[in-house]
């Protein structure tokens, strides 16, 4: 299914990014991805080894005449997201991404397409593998668990690399230059609650929240996508306002870094206003698919006659957490005041899971000021305790800081220039790259981020652009030939 891929432009990359997406990747599952690169670098006879975090590192001596150039430390991260639509029949655990052309873009049947950041990775084993590219000494950084903690790039020792310039191959749009991210930090609300039987006299009911497009949600945050649990949210609170809906489970959305597309409840309603609770449930989806309309044309909310549920959640503490979700914040919390366009700080209520005695609410806050994090942080923690449930925070990272008088950044402004004949964008982005933790093992080291065009990432929308790689490849291999000689 795959083969079309490797007769692609350029080779080098769609080659390799045909091979890596033969291999299953998950954050947290990296073993088998990080023995096909141990074997790939062991391979070329090139300096391979794994440090105690799990993180590669393959080091190539410079070409000739190029000896006395700048060691350039060349990173990616080997993890995927893996996010499937629910009429997907996949195991993450065991295959390779299905992967198909459509035009100008290389898309996956019903799945993340792990361009963020296979191809990345991609461009890299590309270099490595290369006898006739001109560059300076390669010291490659294969990251693990990027997106679920970026444990990988805190991990890396201080002292291991000696590179001096540090290229991120992780940004998205192929116009931009990233001189910036955003941290995060992970926001947990759990709390236990008594099961009650489920009262007589009721219905039960499957309801659907689907059909959404989700998205990064650092990168996406600010278009005004809907989230499927926050939509889920306002239906079951209205139903329980309205008709006493009684919930006896609930799952939402996935991974932290994935607005989420989806989301299933099953609920109970007395008999006596079941006609009424479907007629007022029919005209609140029909409203709020008006409101999303033009973000949102595929979105679909259905309830449906589901089987009897044997116990459902105590009446207060039901009360409570929708009460919570509803008041905690989602989506973009402040712009920036110094980089116009990007957003500063935002939250995505990512999962909710509701069943067997057990709440978990799992949020994803980011921001590029650290006291505007922690003060989104705080204000849902807020939320969340006001209902009962106990809130954790965990994984925090800190933001990349952007450098405008980087001489790295200079360089690749007048190559971008020079080849494409207009001026790149030099932007900060809402992402959270690696560049800001690795900048506290290597404050010397000057850092920039770029990449080819990719859409949809995080959700089995995502597509990445061959014309783009194209041009990603031309651009990487111009400034590898332009690194400036050692002090």
């Amino acid at each position: 299914m795959n083969t079309e891929i490797h007769t692609l432009e350029p080779k080098e990359v769609w080659s390799n990014f045909a091979a890596l997406n033969a291999v299953p990747r998950a954050s947290k599952k990296e073993e088998k991805v990080i023995a096909f690169i141990l074997d790939f670098g062991k391979e070329l006879g090139l300096e391979t080894y794994k440090d105690k975090t799990g993180n590669v590192i393959i080091r190539k001596p410079a070409t000739p005449g190029m000896e006395s150039r700048k060691t350039v430390v060349l990173q990616s991260h080997l993890d995927m997201v893996h996010q499937k639509n629910t009429d997907t029949d996949f195991d993450f655990d065991t295959q390779g991404i299905q992967m198909y052309l459509d035009a100008d873009w290389v898309k996956a049947r019903g799945t993340t397409l792990g361009a963020d950041n296979g191809l990345g990775v991609a461009a890299i084993m590309g270099l490595l593998q290369s006898t006739g590219i001109p560059h300076p000494a390669l010291e490659a950084l294969f990251t693990v668990d990027e997106e679920t903690g970026m444990t990988g790039a805190q991990g890396l020792e201080g002292g291991i690399l000696q590179g001096e310039i540090l290229l991120n191959l992780d940004t998205e749009e192929d116009t931009e230059i990233g001189i910036g991210c955003a941290g995060g930090i992970d926001v947990t609300a759990h709390r236990a609650y008594k099961e009650k039987d489920v009262p007589e006299g009721v219905e039960a009911y499957r309801i659907v929240v689907k059909g959404l497009q989700g998205g990064h949600s650092g990168m996406d945050i600010h278009k005004g996508l809907a989230n499927a649990n926050k939509i889920m949210n306002r239906l079951l609170f209205d139903g329980f306002e309205s008709y006493g809906l009684r919930i006896a489970s609930l799952s939402g959305g996935g991974l932290r870094n994935a607005i989420p597309r989806e989301s299933v409840a099953l609920v109970v309603v007395d008999k006596t206003h079941k006609d009424a609770f479907i007629y007022e449930f029919g005209e609140m989806g029909r409203d709020i698919k008006k409101e999303f309309q033009t973000m949102e044309p595929s979105m679909e909310i259905v309830a449906e006659p589901a089987e009897m549920p044997q116990r459902v959640m105590e009446l207060g503490v039901q009360e409570g957490i929708l009460r919570s979700v509803y008041a905690a914040h989602n989506g973009v919390y402040r712009m920036s005041a110094e980089m116009k366009g990007l957003t500063q700080t935002s939250n995505n209520i990512a999962r909710v899971e509701i069943g067997e005695g057990q709440i978990k609410v799992s949020c994803l806050t980011r921001s590029s000021v650290e006291s505007s994090k922690m003060d989104l942080a705080h204000a849902l923690r807020a939320a969340f305790e006001l209902s009962g449930c106990e809130v954790e925070f965990s994984g925090s990272y800190p933001g990349w800081r952007p450098y405008l008088d980087s001489p790295v950044l200079k360089i690749l402004r007048e190559k971008y220039e020079a080849l494409f004949g207009e001026k790149p964008e030099v932007a900060a982005c809402h992402a959270g790259l690696e560049c800001g933790i690795l900048g506290q093992h290597y404050p010397k080291m000057d850092m920039i981020s770029f990449g080819p065009t990719i859409r949809g990432a995080h959700s089995p929308d995502e597509r990445a652009s061959v014309t783009s790689v194209k041009k990603f490849w031309k651009f990487l291999r111009a400034i590898l030939e332009d690194i400036p000689e050692k002090q």
